[in-house]
This record gives C-alpha cells, sequence and structure tokens, in this order.
C-alpha cells in the first residue's frame, strides 16, 4: 500500500470514471523460460549459486519450453541467461532498469523463491509530505471511522480461496503484495489471471517493471505463526504451488503517473498477471488449482449505491507480521484526488502496506461475489484504504492479457 496522509473534502466535480481511455494499455513480453537455482536465503543469494540454465522440452516432467521469439527479446535487452540467473538480475542501474511496456521480461529462476526469502518479503516505507496532494479538487466524502481488520478463519482456502501473495524483486529487495485469482473470458473455467495493483509490477514514472514477480495462493493456509513458520517447507507455506507472471500488464497512466508515494496514478493503480506453475505442473489451470476465480465488475455502481465490499490482504508494516491473512468489510465512500481522474472507492481499514493489491469484493446484481478494485493507497497512519473505481482503462488492461493468451 502507498501510504499518503489524510485528505480533506474539496468542491464538487463531474466523475470522470466513464471517459474513454486515453491511451492504449501497457503491455509486458511473457518470457517461458525456466532457470535453476539453488536453495536461498533471506538475501536471495540462491540466484548466486552455480546452477546451469536449462531450457526443457514440454512434457511429463513439466519443463517449460523457451520460444525462439523470446530467446530473441532476450538478446535484445541484452539479458545473458546466466548472468541473470547467477543475479544480474538484481542490477537496478537506471539504464539497464526496463521501464516501457512492452519491456516486460521475466525469466522463470526456479526455487528462488524458497520459504526463507518468501517470509522476509516486506512493504517498503512509503511515508510523504502533505505537499505531494495538492491536486484533491474533487468529490470527496469524509474519512471513514477505523474498521479494525480480522483475520481470515485458516484454512484460508475454504474462506477465500482465490486470495494470494504477489512476491517480487524491486531495488529495496524482495517485497510483497496481495491479490486475487479472477475469471478469464477467453478460458471459462480455466482462468491463470491474477488481479493486483500496478504498483506491485511496475515501479510507475520513477522506475521500470519488477522482477521476479510470482503469485502463491493460499499462502500460509494453515494460519502459522512467524516463528513456526521458520521451519515450514515449501509445501506447507505455498500449498498450491509458486506461479509465476509470463506476462503483466498496467495502465499507461500508472507507468507515466505513479509513484511510491502519494496519490499520484491512484486511480489508475491496477495490473493483470497471466502466471504459469513454477515447474510445470500438472496440466491443470490456476482456477483450477485452487477451486475459484472471481468474475471482475467494469460497470460497478458508484460508491453511494454500494452497500458493502470487503477488502482482503495480507498487511505487513506494523502492528501485521506479513504471515497471516485478513479482511475488512466497509461501505465505500469517495476519494478524488484530481478533478480530471476518476473519483476512487473509499472504506474504513486498519491494514498496512503489505495488503496493497488485495481484491475489494462486493455482492454482484447476480448475487454472485464480483471483484470491484483492489488497495492501492492508505494514510501514513492506518485507518482507511482507497482502491480505484474499474471503468474503461481496466477493462482494456483486463481484455488485452485475456485476449492473449486466447486459444493457448
Amino acid at each position: 500500500m502507498r501510504s499518503i496522509r489524510p485528505l480533506v473534502a474539496a468542491r464538487p466535480v463531474e466523475d470522470a470514471h466513464r471517459r474513454p481511455s486515453r491511451l492504449l494499455a501497457a503491455v509486458g513480453l511473457a518470457t517461458a523460460l525456466a532457470l535453476t537455482a539453488t536453495a536461498c536465503g533471506p538475501d536471495g543469494g540462491g540466484a548466486d549459486a552455480a546452477a546451469s540454465a536449462t531450457q526443457d522440452a514440454p512434457g511429463e516432467d513439466g519443463g517449460i519450453r523457451i520460444p525462439d521469439h523470446i530467446k530473441d527479446k532476450l538478446e535484445e535487452h541484452g539479458i545473458d541467461i546466466d548472468k541473470w540467473r547467477d543475479g544480474a538480475w538484481r542490477n537496478w542501474d537506471r539504464d539497464d532498469w526496463l521501464r516501457e511496456a512492452e519491456d516486460f521480461v521475466n525469466p522463470i529462476i526456479r526455487d528462488l523463491w524458497n520459504p526463507d526469502r518468501m517470509r522476509e518479503a516486506e512493504e517498503p516505507e512509503k511515508a510523504v509530505d502533505d505537499g505531494d496532494l495538492t491536486g484533491d479538487r474533487g468529490v470527496t466524502d469524509p474519512a471513514p471511522a477505523p474498521v479494525r481488520a480480522e483475520a481470515v478463519p485458516t484454512e484460508y482456502h475454504e474462506s477465500v480461496p482465490e486470495a494470494g501473495k504477489v512476491f517480487f524483486d524491486s531495488p529495496e529487495g524482495q517485497t510483497v503484495c496481495s491479490a486475487t485469482v479472477v475469471e478469464d473470458p477467453a478460458a471459462p473455467g480455466r482462468s491463470n489471471l491474477v488481479w493486483t495493483a500496478g504498483h506491485c509490477v511496475h515501479a510507475g514514472r520513477s522506475g521500470g517493471w519488477y522482477r521476479n514477480i510470482a503469485f502463491v495462493p493460499s499462502y500460509n493456509d494453515s494460519g502459522m505463526t512467524a516463528a513456526e513458520l521458520e521451519t515450514a517447507t515449501k509445501e506447507e507455506i505455498a500449498p498450491y504451488g509458486v506461479w509465476w507472471g509470463d506476462w503483466a500488464q498496467t495502465s499507461d497512466q500508472w507507468i507515466e503517473q505513479g509513484r511510491r508515494t502519494g496519490g499520484d496514478g491512484a486511480p489508475y493503480d491496477f495490473a493483470v498477471i497471466h502466471v504459469t506453475p513454477e515447474a510445470g505442473g500438472d496440466g491443470r489451470s490456476l482456477e483450477e488449482t485452487v477451486g475459484a476465480a472471481l468474475p471482475v465488475d467494469f460497470d460497478g455502481p458508484a460508491a453511494p449505491e454500494v452497500e458493502s465490499v470487503t477488502a482482503t490482504g495480507y498487511p505487513a508494516s506494523a502492528p501485521y507480521d506479513g504471515q497471516t491473512l485478513y479482511r475488512c468489510t466497509d461501505a465505500p465512500g469517495r476519494l478524488s484526488l484530481v478533478t480530471s481522474d476518476p473519483t476512487m472507492y473509499r472504506i474504513g481499514c486498519t491494514m498496512t502496506g503489505g495488503a496493497s493489491g488485495g481484491g475489494w469484493v462486493a455482492t454482484g446484481s447476480d448475487g454472485r461475489p464480483v471483484l470491484v478494485s483492489n488497495t492501492s493507497i492508505g494514510p501514513v497512519e492506518a485507518g482507511w484504504l482507497a482502491g480505484p473505481r474499474l471503468g474503461t482503462e481496466a477493462e482494456g488492461v483486463y481484455k488485452a492479457v485475456s485476449e492473449k493468451f486466447a486459444g493457448q
């Protein structure tokens, strides 16, 4: 969650949620590349291990083939497979940090996300000054009363099987967000799509694509304590496997405007990741593996018409430790940051950083749960969360990822 200080109400302005997209959706390049790494500790040392890169043919062993066009794209960006595996991915030099939409590459480094790295991943500090919010000129309701986050009952898979964690590496180290399995219109019942926040895949205007992006559904499903997790196996921490992003897409608005702190780009702070199992899997999709996927509502009602939403995530900043799944339920209000941008949903909730990207679920017109937003920003002092109201830009991102993999 990107922290901001509480905002004040401002003069009304027309909600720009329905205006046409100004830019084409940003896309990422898939890399169906599998590398091998030995076990590594919290510092990610396994990526430096003397393990050889592998190019497995598809088959019963679950190997992942490297298509020729992907090899060419890696070479185009000057990425040496062996050096990348051995730690070159840690080079965040501005000239080497791929930024543009089509530049996304995410080679699979097998076993990089082991229990230690997953357990130690955290949300970096993101405090800002009031001066970063000079654009608050829209329709903003009074700040909601804090709603204390409640722990989701274990096993998490029985309560919210679509929820999980997104792990990625940033210049600050291994980092974590929350995410949700969503339906794929091009693959009914066989979705490999994950919904999260844009700032969980791309640094916005100050940087580029994050690296080693992977999704773990039902992380710590049994709700083990931090002490118990220190000796837990990978199967205990990730009972439904580790799923690497082979394609990532966020909005052009987030890439051009977003930043680590403040509210810039927040109304467009969403992303869709297409995932593939780290070790090849058993042929089942992510949806089939976890047994659930949520539909997404891109024409949801305005905040005053929504009875309640439930936000779910793994808060990692104090007083939470990032190992336990929590949720808040509240009636949303309105939060506007810039007159020309869509008005956001805002709810009372005490969840902190790490809950970023987690799904906001409401009851749809057919009575089914439906994803209507994701956690984007909150104040420096926890008490509320805000998420984008999904519209045409979000739908464009979603459809583009779905269509990219249609028929595969």
